[in-house]
């Protein structure tokens, strides 16, 4: 029997406790008028109150008008208490450029949320619904979150006939001679679900007369296949959380993995897709950023990920003229040089090792010096080395990413000889008859 089916389903989720009230959301379609009904005649059982509302769209003119009619005398004759409200969905599409679908589902929730406060709201997807749900989730691209199909429970929101076929709605109907309206914009193919629903339905209850009935059954346990997955993925997540990075997430599998960088990029409202989880979870083993969108990137390094903010590098060239003191070309960072006399390079040496300082031989720089940003090529040959290195590769491979844009660069005449976090030229590296020391260093605040 219906009724059973319904309680036994209310029961194994958890959906209703006993005094409470319920919303059935009620457009006068046959699923929503045995939603309806089976709560009402189930309302002694289950120990709860029942009420209905009804969202008009206004998208039909007096058909629109008729389901309203009919939701209330409907109501009026069961004496449950009834609410109505119209929204303009065509002014909302053209407004926020969506689909009129799309635009009628998000008013009609934001009416059921606005008006079940501190109580339960029971919407009519039934069996059938569910498995166009999973079609169209496939053929958009998803996990095993979308081919299970439409939730039984989310928030206060609850949805009891999804163990219910659309042919045991109709037979329930009709054993009560209760009729129904019909939504004339069911009847075409001019709406995605629609298409579904009339021709690939049709198809898969050709190849299984029972698919529905399986449907229910495989999404069942794909269900709580994915609450499993889900709360490991959680209990990854809670453990490896440190603000914006999740600190050693390689030593779980891919799929916690991908989980967990999913819920990152949720928390931060931020958008993800399959193939952008699949890019995470690759810099989480090799290392390496990815942009998720503006100036927010997600950095692996080292079996860990971080969401992190990183302006991008200005295209403009920055190029002042080095003064012995404080130099200012990024706003927040200054660069200070000091000339210092010493005979005694070991000494300054052993205090170089030990500080954040740089140390150049000034008689060795060539003609004028200017202080400037990083610049596309830049190359070096650094002190000790016989060979020059790309900045570029250095500062990829040993620079935080978030520091990048704003590295100081000190050129003569013949080139680049300082590069701040890299290291100084080897042309101008103090040795024994060093006389004069430029004295570097770059203070953050």
């Amino acid at each position: 029997m219906m009724l059973d089916k319904i309680y036994s389903f209310i029961e194994k989720y958890h959906m209703l406790n006993k005094g409470e009230t319920v919303i059935c959301g009620l457009s006068g379609g046959a699923d929503s008028v045995a939603l309806l009904l089976s709560l009402y005649e189930l309302r002694e059982r289950l120990g709860i109150t029942v009420e209905a509302l009804h969202v008009n769209h206004c998208l039909r003119g007096e058909e629109s008008d008729r389901d309203e009619q009919f939701c209330r005398h409907l109501c009026e004759q069961k004496g449950i208490p009834f609410k109505s409200f119209s929204c303009d969905v065509s002014g909302y599409a053209e407004k926020n450029a969506v689909s009129v679908e799309e635009a009628a589902r998000k008013l009609r929730y934001s009416i059921f949320a606005e008006h079940s406060t501190d109580k339960k709201m029971a919407t009519a997807h039934n069996a059938n619904d569910a498995l166009e749900t999973a079609v169209l989730n496939l053929a958009r691209g998803t996990g095993i979150k979308g081919i299970a199909g439409i939730p039984p429970v989310r928030g206060n929101i609850f949805r009891p006939l999804l163990c219910i076929s659309r042919a045991e709605i109709e037979a329930f109907l009709s054993q009560r001679d209760q009729d129904y309206v019909t939504d004339s914009t069911n009847l075409s193919d001019d709406y995605t679900r629609n298409r579904i629903r009339h021709n690939i339905l049709p198809l898969l209850h050709e190849i299984n007369s029972s698919v529905i009935e399986t449907s229910i059954n495989s999404m069942d346990t794909l269900r709580q296949e994915n609450a499993f997955i889900e709360s490991a993925a959680n209990d990854a997540y809670e453990s490896c959380i440190q603000g914006t990075k999740l600190i050693d997430i390689r030593s779980f599998s891919p799929v916690i993995r991908k989980r967990a960088v999913a819920r990152l990029l949720s928390e931060n409202k931020l958008p993800y897709s399959h193939n952008r989880l699949e890019e995470a979870d690759s810099i989480i083993i090799k290392g390496g950023k990815i942009n998720i969108s503006g100036e927010n990137y997600l950095v692996g390094d080292n079996g860990s990920i971080e969401l992190k903010k990183i302006p991008p590098v200005s295209d403009s060239f920055i190029s002042k003229p080095l003064v012995i003191g404080e130099n200012r070309i990024f706003a927040e960072c200054t660069l200070f040089c000091e000339i210092i006399q010493c005979d005694n390079l070991k000494k300054n040496e052993t205090v170089n090792k030990k500080s954040t300082f740089y140390l150049l031989d000034y008689d060795k720089i060539i003609g004028r010096v200017v202080v400037r940003n990083r610049r596309f090529g830049d190359r070096i040959k650094l002190s000790g080395r016989n060979f020059t290195s790309s900045v570029k590769k250095i500062i990829n491979e040993n620079i935080p990413a978030e520091k990048r844009s704003t590295l100081h660069f000190l050129e003569d005449e013949e080139g680049t000889v300082f590069a701040e976090m890299i290291g100084i030229a080897d042309r101008v590296a103090p040795d024994g008859n060093t006389v004069r020391f430029l004295k570097v260093c770059i203070k953050r605040s």
